[in-house]
């Protein structure tokens, strides 16, 4: 196919129950727009049937792609992993359980006409819409948590965690390659390399629906806390280079 102006990247680990939906969500959505399109979903080792799934509906849906690892890299590692195959001028990741739905990207690309190179959706941002609210300890832990993350290494961002972000084909590519960090904490390290390199930063207000079913548990945001001070020491160490997006 020839190149792509959006690149969709879907991480996914055990989605069989709403994997399907969420492509043809996908799909319907971006048919109706006049720009090309291409979706991955890379498999990151479930042990259902959830790269089953996505093969099948290969033929039925427009440029859906499965990159389908054996083993499990973690989210992180998914994303930089399709964030550096995907062929597209805008890559977004965004969430298998659609808890961001794809319209809202219609939110976020006009900001790449404003000279941003990294666009992030946010639940915190003037114009966010929470449709379902978390529980309230994870509420209070996330917004603990982004004071100590705007404190360490992102001051001024308002919502790091919301899985919904979109990068030009060469911040996607820059920052991606020197992310090292492929837990919870792989969209703070995302954004402090993309704030390093001299990217341009937008938050937008999203609309997002809490999934019940969430992997979040209290002890992922102690990961979180953990791999936030290892970011701030990788910044002071110049693991993630000088600055130069020339090089390494």
């Amino acid at each position: 196919m020839a190149k792509p102006y959006l690149s969709v990247i879907i991480p996914a680990y055990n989605e069989s129950k709403s994997i399907a939906v969420t492509l043809f969500d996908i799909d319907k959505y971006l048919a109706q727009m006049d720009y090309s399109y291409e979706i991955l979903v890379v498999n990151d080792g479930s042990k259902d049937n959830t790269a089953e799934i996505v093969d099948k509906l290969t033929p039925v849906i427009k440029n859906l792609v499965l990159i389908d690892n054996q083993q499990n890299k973690g989210k992180g590692g998914v994303i930089r992993q399709g964030m550096l195959e995907a062929k597209g001028t805008i890559r977004v990741f965004t969430d298998a359980d659609n808890a961001t739905s794809i319209d809202q990207i219609n939110k976020l690309l006009p900001h790449f006409k404003e000279d941003y190179q990294v666009v992030i959706g946010s639940r915190a941002a003037e114009g966010a819409e929470l449709a379902v609210r978390q529980p309230f300890w994870k509420f209070l832990l996330g917004r603990m948590g982004n004071l100590f993350i705007r404190l360490m290494v992102l001051p001024g961002v308002k919502d790091t965690q919301c899985g919904f972000k979109a990068f030009t084909e060469e911040a996607a590519e820059a920052v991606f390659l020197r992310t090292t960090i492929f837990g919870w904490g792989f969209d703070i390290e995302a954004l402090a390399i993309a704030k390093l390199l001299g990217y341009r930063i937008k938050e937008v207000g999203i609309r997002w629906v809490n999934n019940p079913d969430s992997r979040v548990k209290p002890s992922s945001y102690l990961k979180v806390f953990l791999e936030t001070i290892r970011i701030r020491v990788n910044l002071w160490w110049k693991k993630y280079g000088n600055g130069n997006r020339n090089s390494l």
